[in-house]
């Protein structure tokens, strides 16, 4: 059985980087003033953040079943017999649960993957299931050991500004420009595929620290049993300036000496929720060295 790995953009993966590892990707919607782009086709992240500075009606919205169903006709046409389909986690979007019906009318030969992650955790579970789908593993297979290991991610995100925040109600105005005044900026937490609050801090420095200390203690407890060579821990953000992520990543890289650090923009259809300049760290277990 030949078995093909799908996602979405919301993994970092870029349409290119898809292509050159046999991974298909689906550009994810984003909605500007009621009209609809997909994200690398009609959408840069550029544009979305001139948009997002321009205070535009933006918002995300899950891929339309037609775009669902035609990648995976476009798969099976190219001498698949089998996909594994890794969408945003289920709590944070229906795309899922969507696919999930979609899928039943395939008689099994499409596996779609509810392994609650997104961003950097996301994008190592496809490159997991390349690699299962790659020693001959089929989609099933594949599918039960990715959602086996869903709970084993954790994402801590510190935002800019609240303006995003306020438009979808998470926090008043009136309290946004007391926070902004003070200089205080929430963290928020991504586990298990759940966004909720973590912690507050006044600056951008207290927040790093802070989110870097949570991934020490992590590493300490809930990952405590798993050799590093199992873990990633990894960053990610919507910098506008390439030298402000890549001070985020050395700063990562210094408090974590031993692993590899890398960093991805955020999808442009996360983007749009959380504005521009957020950054993030997220600590993630893989299965691709077992």
């Amino acid at each position: 059985m030949k078995t093909a790995v799908m996602t979405d953009t919301n993994s970092g993966i870029t349409l290119e980087e898809g292509k050159e590892h046999d991974i298909y990707v689906l550009p994810m919607p984003v909605i500007i003033d009621g009209k609809d782009y997909l994200e690398e086709i009609s959408l840069t992240h550029a544009q979305l953040y001139q948009a997002l500075h321009e205070n535009r009606e933006i918002s995300s919205s899950q891929p339309s079943p037609a775009s669902v169903l035609e990648m995976w006709e476009k798969i099976f046409s190219e001498g698949y017999d089998e996909i594994i389909y890794i969408p945003m986690t289920s709590g944070l979007s229906g795309a899922c649960a969507a696919a999930k019906v979609l899928a039943e009318e395939y008689a099994g030969k499409i596996q779609v993957a509810d392994n609650h992650r997104i961003s950097l955790p996301m994008l190592d579970s496809v490159y997991d299931a390349k690699y299962f789908a790659d020693q001959g593993l089929s989609a099933s297979e594949i599918c039960q050991r990715l959602e086996k290991n869903a709970y084993m991610n954790d994402i801590y995100i510190t935002l800019h500004s609240l303006k995003r925040i306020v438009k979808t109600g998470r926090i008043t105005a009136a309290g946004a420009a007391v926070a902004a005044v003070l200089g205080i900026k929430p963290i928020l937490k991504i586990q298990g595929g759940k966004l909720d609050a973590f912690a507050k801090a006044r600056g951008m420095k207290n927040c790093e620290s802070l989110m870097i200390d949570a991934v020490k203690k992590d590493l300490a407890g809930k990952y405590a049993a798993f050799p590093k060579e199992q873990l990633t821990i990894n960053t990610a953000g919507t910098f506008e300036h390439q030298e402000d992520a890549d001070a985020w990543v050395a700063k990562v890289k210094a408090a974590f000496p031993e692993y590899t650090v890398q960093y991805r923009p955020l999808s442009c259809s996360i983007a749009c929720h959380i504005g521009t300049d957020t950054q993030g760290i997220a600590i993630d277990h893989i299965e691709r060295s077992v």
